[in-house]
């Protein structure tokens, strides 16, 4: 996927970036403590299992980072996008 169709997925997403190498896109989030961090990635892990598309998390005390890249195709998909619209669901 090239950088301008990137950009218009994202503009259906909730503040989800375009990586700088233009082959990922990534969202952090920040909460109260750890145990809500925890919860989160979980929600992240069903997901991730369901749709067998799984992305990179780093994670520490209150906050949370995900990034999504298709590594087959060294690049997007579209199932980055789609993967990340049901994480943004999380936040609804």
């Amino acid at each position: 996927m090239d950088s301008s169709t990137a950009q218009k997925e994202l503009a259906g997403l909730k503040n989800w970036n375009l990586g700088e190498d233009k082959k990922s896109i990534w969202k952090s989030w920040e909460f109260k403590n750890h145990y809500q961090v925890m919860g989160f990635i979980n929600a992240i892990a069903f997901i991730s299992q369901r749709e067998k598309h799984h992305p990179d998390i780093s994670f520490g005390y209150n906050n949370c980072r995900v990034s999504y890249s298709t590594h087959a195709i060294d690049g997007l998909s579209e199932n980055d996008f789609i993967c990340a619209s049901f994480i943004d669901a999380l936040e609804d």
